[in-house]
Protein backbone atom coordinates (compact mmCIF):
# COMPACT_ATOMS: atom_id res chain seq x y z
CA UNK A 1 0.00 0.00 0.00
CA UNK A 2 2.81 2.41 0.87
CA UNK A 3 4.56 1.69 -2.42
CA UNK A 4 1.41 2.34 -4.42
CA UNK A 5 0.78 5.58 -2.54
CA UNK A 6 4.32 6.82 -3.12
CA UNK A 7 4.22 5.97 -6.82
CA UNK A 8 0.97 7.92 -7.10
CA UNK A 9 2.63 10.88 -5.40
CA UNK A 10 5.53 10.67 -7.88
CA UNK A 11 3.13 11.37 -10.77
CA UNK A 12 1.09 14.12 -9.05
CA UNK A 13 1.92 17.49 -10.61
CA UNK A 14 0.47 19.54 -7.72
CA UNK A 15 2.54 17.74 -5.09
CA UNK A 16 5.62 17.88 -7.31
CA UNK A 17 5.29 21.67 -7.31
CA UNK A 18 4.51 22.16 -3.62
CA UNK A 19 6.42 19.56 -1.62
CA UNK A 20 9.94 20.48 -2.82
CA UNK A 21 9.40 23.93 -1.30
CA UNK A 22 9.57 22.45 2.20
CA UNK A 23 12.96 22.46 3.85
CA UNK A 24 12.65 18.97 5.34
CA UNK A 25 12.05 17.50 1.88
CA UNK A 26 15.16 19.20 0.51
CA UNK A 27 17.20 18.00 3.49
CA UNK A 28 15.96 14.44 3.05
CA UNK A 29 17.03 14.34 -0.60
CA UNK A 30 20.65 14.85 0.38
CA UNK A 31 20.81 11.19 1.32
CA UNK A 32 20.26 10.23 -2.33
CA UNK A 33 21.87 13.11 -4.22
CA UNK A 34 24.72 15.39 -3.17
CA UNK A 35 23.24 18.46 -4.87
CA UNK A 36 21.48 19.80 -7.92
CA UNK A 37 24.60 20.90 -9.83
CA UNK A 38 26.88 18.75 -11.98
CA UNK A 39 29.81 19.89 -9.87
CA UNK A 40 28.16 18.38 -6.80
CA UNK A 41 27.88 15.00 -8.53
CA UNK A 42 31.44 15.03 -9.85
CA UNK A 43 32.88 16.20 -6.53
CA UNK A 44 31.29 13.16 -4.90
CA UNK A 45 32.55 10.98 -7.73
CA UNK A 46 36.06 12.05 -6.75
CA UNK A 47 35.33 11.20 -3.12
CA UNK A 48 33.97 7.78 -4.05
CA UNK A 49 36.99 7.11 -6.24
CA UNK A 50 39.07 7.25 -3.09
CA UNK A 51 37.23 4.11 -1.95
CA UNK A 52 37.76 2.40 -5.32
CA UNK A 53 34.17 3.08 -6.33
CA UNK A 54 33.50 4.16 -9.92
CA UNK A 55 30.42 6.19 -10.78
CA UNK A 56 27.68 6.90 -13.27
CA UNK A 57 26.13 10.38 -13.31
CA UNK A 58 22.69 11.23 -14.61
CA UNK A 59 20.79 14.48 -15.05
CA UNK A 60 17.30 14.09 -13.62
CA UNK A 61 14.24 14.91 -15.70
CA UNK A 62 11.87 13.25 -18.19
CA UNK A 63 9.28 14.12 -20.85
CA UNK A 64 10.57 17.46 -22.07
CA UNK A 65 8.36 20.33 -23.16
CA UNK A 66 10.10 21.05 -26.48
CA UNK A 67 12.65 19.84 -28.99
CA UNK A 68 14.87 22.75 -28.01
CA UNK A 69 15.13 21.30 -24.51
CA UNK A 70 16.42 18.02 -25.96
CA UNK A 71 19.18 19.89 -27.80
CA UNK A 72 20.05 21.65 -24.54
CA UNK A 73 20.31 18.31 -22.75
CA UNK A 74 22.73 17.01 -25.38
CA UNK A 75 24.88 20.13 -25.09
CA UNK A 76 24.86 19.70 -21.33
CA UNK A 77 26.12 16.12 -21.63
CA UNK A 78 28.89 17.21 -23.99
CA UNK A 79 30.01 19.44 -21.15
CA UNK A 80 29.68 16.56 -18.69
CA UNK A 81 31.93 14.36 -20.82
CA UNK A 82 34.52 17.13 -21.06
CA UNK A 83 34.51 17.72 -17.29
CA UNK A 84 34.80 14.00 -16.56
CA UNK A 85 37.85 13.82 -18.84
CA UNK A 86 39.40 16.93 -17.28
CA UNK A 87 39.06 15.43 -13.80
CA UNK A 88 40.33 12.03 -14.91
CA UNK A 89 37.35 10.22 -13.41
CA UNK A 90 36.15 6.67 -14.04
CA UNK A 91 32.65 8.06 -14.54
CA UNK A 92 30.03 7.21 -17.16
CA UNK A 93 26.79 8.94 -18.12
CA UNK A 94 23.24 7.60 -18.19
CA UNK A 95 20.44 9.32 -20.07
CA UNK A 96 16.71 8.81 -20.52
CA UNK A 97 15.31 8.55 -24.08
CA UNK A 98 12.69 11.20 -23.36
CA UNK A 99 15.52 13.59 -22.44
CA UNK A 100 16.74 13.09 -26.00
CA UNK A 101 13.36 14.18 -27.35
CA UNK A 102 11.84 10.75 -27.98
CA UNK A 103 8.35 12.19 -27.47
CA UNK A 104 8.94 14.45 -30.49
CA UNK A 105 10.36 11.87 -32.87
CA UNK A 106 12.45 8.72 -32.68
CA UNK A 107 14.75 9.60 -35.58
CA UNK A 108 16.00 12.85 -34.06
CA UNK A 109 16.30 11.26 -30.62
CA UNK A 110 18.46 8.53 -32.18
CA UNK A 111 20.68 11.14 -33.80
CA UNK A 112 21.20 12.91 -30.48
CA UNK A 113 22.10 9.63 -28.79
CA UNK A 114 24.66 8.83 -31.46
CA UNK A 115 26.21 12.28 -31.12
CA UNK A 116 26.90 11.48 -27.48
CA UNK A 117 28.21 8.01 -28.29
CA UNK A 118 30.63 9.46 -30.82
CA UNK A 119 31.90 11.97 -28.26
CA UNK A 120 32.18 9.57 -25.31
CA UNK A 121 35.28 7.49 -24.56
CA UNK A 122 33.33 5.36 -22.07
CA UNK A 123 29.91 3.70 -21.97
CA UNK A 124 26.79 5.79 -22.48
CA UNK A 125 23.88 4.11 -20.72
CA UNK A 126 20.31 4.32 -21.98
CA UNK A 127 17.90 4.32 -19.06
CA UNK A 128 14.59 2.47 -19.27
CA UNK A 129 11.52 4.53 -18.43
CA UNK A 130 7.85 3.50 -18.15
CA UNK A 131 6.57 0.45 -20.00
CA UNK A 132 5.08 2.55 -22.80
CA UNK A 133 8.62 3.42 -23.87
CA UNK A 134 10.17 -0.05 -23.82
CA UNK A 135 9.78 -0.88 -27.51
CA UNK A 136 11.09 2.51 -28.65
CA UNK A 137 14.01 2.30 -26.21
CA UNK A 138 14.95 -1.19 -27.40
CA UNK A 139 14.86 0.06 -30.99
CA UNK A 140 17.18 2.95 -30.08
CA UNK A 141 19.63 0.58 -28.42
CA UNK A 142 19.62 -1.90 -31.30
CA UNK A 143 20.27 0.85 -33.84
CA UNK A 144 23.07 2.33 -31.74
CA UNK A 145 24.63 -1.06 -30.98
CA UNK A 146 24.98 -1.68 -34.70
CA UNK A 147 27.37 1.30 -34.90
CA UNK A 148 28.89 1.72 -31.45
CA UNK A 149 30.28 -0.64 -28.85
CA UNK A 150 30.17 1.90 -26.00
CA UNK A 151 26.39 1.82 -25.53
CA UNK A 152 24.65 0.12 -22.62
CA UNK A 153 21.00 -0.50 -21.83
CA UNK A 154 19.02 -0.65 -18.60
CA UNK A 155 16.44 -3.44 -18.23
CA UNK A 156 13.82 -3.72 -15.48
CA UNK A 157 13.25 -7.03 -13.70
CA UNK A 158 9.70 -6.20 -12.62
CA UNK A 159 8.35 -6.26 -16.18
CA UNK A 160 6.88 -9.57 -17.37
CA UNK A 161 8.41 -9.06 -20.81
CA UNK A 162 12.03 -8.53 -19.75
CA UNK A 163 13.09 -12.19 -19.95
CA UNK A 164 12.04 -12.36 -23.58
CA UNK A 165 13.64 -8.97 -24.27
CA UNK A 166 16.94 -10.10 -22.76
CA UNK A 167 16.90 -13.35 -24.73
CA UNK A 168 16.42 -11.38 -27.94
CA UNK A 169 19.24 -8.96 -27.06
CA UNK A 170 21.91 -11.47 -26.02
CA UNK A 171 23.03 -12.24 -29.61
CA UNK A 172 24.09 -8.56 -29.83
CA UNK A 173 26.60 -9.16 -27.00
CA UNK A 174 25.13 -6.21 -25.07
CA UNK A 175 26.14 -4.36 -21.94
CA UNK A 176 23.07 -4.56 -19.70
CA UNK A 177 22.38 -2.87 -16.37
CA UNK A 178 19.67 -4.88 -14.64
CA UNK A 179 17.51 -3.07 -12.06
CA UNK A 180 14.31 -3.92 -10.21
CA UNK A 181 12.14 -1.11 -11.70
CA UNK A 182 10.34 1.78 -10.01
CA UNK A 183 7.48 3.04 -12.18
CA UNK A 184 3.80 2.63 -11.37
CA UNK A 185 2.79 -0.26 -13.63
CA UNK A 186 -0.37 -2.41 -13.65
CA UNK A 187 -0.18 -6.13 -12.70
CA UNK A 188 -0.70 -7.10 -16.32
CA UNK A 189 2.59 -5.40 -17.17
CA UNK A 190 4.73 -5.81 -14.05
CA UNK A 191 5.01 -8.23 -11.15
CA UNK A 192 3.14 -6.64 -8.21
CA UNK A 193 4.83 -8.76 -5.53
CA UNK A 194 8.40 -8.04 -4.43
CA UNK A 195 9.13 -11.76 -4.11
CA UNK A 196 8.26 -12.29 -7.78
CA UNK A 197 10.42 -9.35 -8.85
CA UNK A 198 13.33 -10.73 -6.84
CA UNK A 199 12.87 -14.16 -8.38
CA UNK A 200 12.88 -12.70 -11.87
CA UNK A 201 15.94 -10.60 -11.04
CA UNK A 202 17.82 -13.77 -10.09
CA UNK A 203 16.61 -15.53 -13.26
CA UNK A 204 17.82 -12.67 -15.44
CA UNK A 205 21.11 -12.46 -13.54
CA UNK A 206 21.77 -16.12 -14.32
CA UNK A 207 21.14 -15.46 -18.02
CA UNK A 208 23.52 -12.51 -18.08
CA UNK A 209 26.30 -14.27 -16.17
CA UNK A 210 26.03 -17.41 -18.31
CA UNK A 211 26.32 -15.28 -21.45
CA UNK A 212 29.46 -13.66 -20.02
CA UNK A 213 30.92 -17.05 -19.06
CA UNK A 214 30.29 -18.27 -22.62
CA UNK A 215 32.62 -15.58 -23.94
CA UNK A 216 30.35 -12.55 -24.13
CA UNK A 217 32.09 -9.19 -24.34
CA UNK A 218 29.20 -7.15 -22.93
CA UNK A 219 29.15 -5.96 -19.33
CA UNK A 220 26.67 -7.57 -16.92
CA UNK A 221 25.81 -4.88 -14.36
CA UNK A 222 23.57 -5.89 -11.48
CA UNK A 223 21.62 -3.08 -9.84
CA UNK A 224 20.75 -4.25 -6.35
CA UNK A 225 21.39 -3.26 -2.73
CA UNK A 226 19.94 -6.47 -1.30
CA UNK A 227 22.78 -8.38 0.42
CA UNK A 228 21.04 -11.66 -0.39
CA UNK A 229 20.96 -10.81 -4.09
CA UNK A 230 24.58 -9.69 -3.99
CA UNK A 231 25.59 -12.94 -2.31
CA UNK A 232 23.59 -15.03 -4.76
CA UNK A 233 25.17 -13.22 -7.72
CA UNK A 234 28.72 -13.72 -6.43
CA UNK A 235 28.04 -17.41 -5.84
CA UNK A 236 26.65 -17.82 -9.35
CA UNK A 237 29.64 -16.01 -10.86
CA UNK A 238 32.08 -18.14 -8.90
CA UNK A 239 30.36 -21.37 -9.99
CA UNK A 240 30.62 -20.21 -13.60
CA UNK A 241 34.32 -19.44 -13.25
CA UNK A 242 33.89 -15.69 -13.71
CA UNK A 243 36.53 -13.46 -12.09
CA UNK A 244 35.27 -10.64 -9.90
CA UNK A 245 36.02 -7.84 -12.33
CA UNK A 246 34.07 -9.42 -15.19
CA UNK A 247 30.72 -8.32 -13.77
CA UNK A 248 29.66 -5.27 -11.77
CA UNK A 249 27.31 -4.18 -9.05
CA UNK A 250 25.43 -0.92 -9.48
CA UNK A 251 24.12 0.89 -6.42
CA UNK A 252 22.62 4.28 -5.66
CA UNK A 253 24.48 7.10 -3.99
CA UNK A 254 23.59 7.24 -0.30
CA UNK A 255 22.36 3.66 0.05
CA UNK A 256 24.42 0.85 1.58
CA UNK A 257 27.68 2.81 1.41
CA UNK A 258 29.38 0.34 3.76
CA UNK A 259 28.40 -2.57 1.52
CA UNK A 260 29.69 -0.71 -1.54
CA UNK A 261 33.07 -0.15 0.06
CA UNK A 262 33.25 -3.70 1.41
CA UNK A 263 32.61 -5.15 -2.04
CA UNK A 264 35.20 -2.84 -3.60
CA UNK A 265 37.79 -3.81 -1.00
CA UNK A 266 37.06 -7.44 -1.83
CA UNK A 267 37.95 -6.89 -5.48
CA UNK A 268 34.45 -6.50 -6.90
CA UNK A 269 33.61 -3.83 -9.46
CA UNK A 270 31.08 -1.42 -7.96
CA UNK A 271 29.61 1.56 -9.77
CA UNK A 272 27.57 4.14 -7.87
CA UNK A 273 24.80 6.07 -9.61
CA UNK A 274 24.98 9.76 -8.66
CA UNK A 275 21.99 11.84 -9.72
CA UNK A 276 21.72 15.63 -9.92
CA UNK A 277 19.47 18.33 -11.33
CA UNK A 278 16.47 20.39 -10.30
CA UNK A 279 13.83 17.92 -11.55
CA UNK A 280 14.44 15.54 -8.64
CA UNK A 281 11.00 15.14 -7.05
CA UNK A 282 9.49 12.23 -9.10
CA UNK A 283 12.82 10.39 -9.02
CA UNK A 284 13.16 10.90 -5.28
CA UNK A 285 9.68 9.59 -4.51
CA UNK A 286 10.35 6.49 -6.64
CA UNK A 287 13.48 5.85 -4.55
CA UNK A 288 11.30 5.89 -1.43
CA UNK A 289 8.86 3.49 -3.06
CA UNK A 290 11.68 1.05 -3.87
CA UNK A 291 12.70 0.69 -0.23
CA UNK A 292 10.11 1.36 2.51
CA UNK A 293 12.98 1.70 5.01
CA UNK A 294 13.91 4.94 3.25
CA UNK A 295 10.62 6.46 4.40
CA UNK A 296 11.80 6.33 8.00
CA UNK A 297 14.78 8.45 7.02
CA UNK A 298 12.35 11.12 5.82
CA UNK A 299 10.33 10.82 9.05
CA UNK A 300 13.50 11.56 11.01
CA UNK A 301 14.02 14.69 8.94
CA UNK A 302 10.47 15.82 9.74
CA UNK A 303 11.01 15.25 13.45
CA UNK A 304 14.20 17.27 13.34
Amino acid sequence: MMRKALLWVSTNAFLAQRLPQYGFVKRATRRFMPGEALGDALDQSEVLAGSKLSTTVTLLGENLASVAEADTVVEHYFGVLSEIAARGLNTEISIKPTQLGLDFGAEDAQARLEQLLAAASSTVWIDMEGSDYVDATLAMFRAARGKYENVGLCLQAYLHRTKADLEALLPLDPSIRLVKGAYNEPPAVAYPRKADVDQNFVRLTVMMLKAKAAGGKGRPVLGTHDPRMVGEATRMAHSLGLPKGSYEFAMLYGIEREQQERLARGGHAVRVLVSYGSAWFPWYIRRLAERPANVWFVVKQIVR
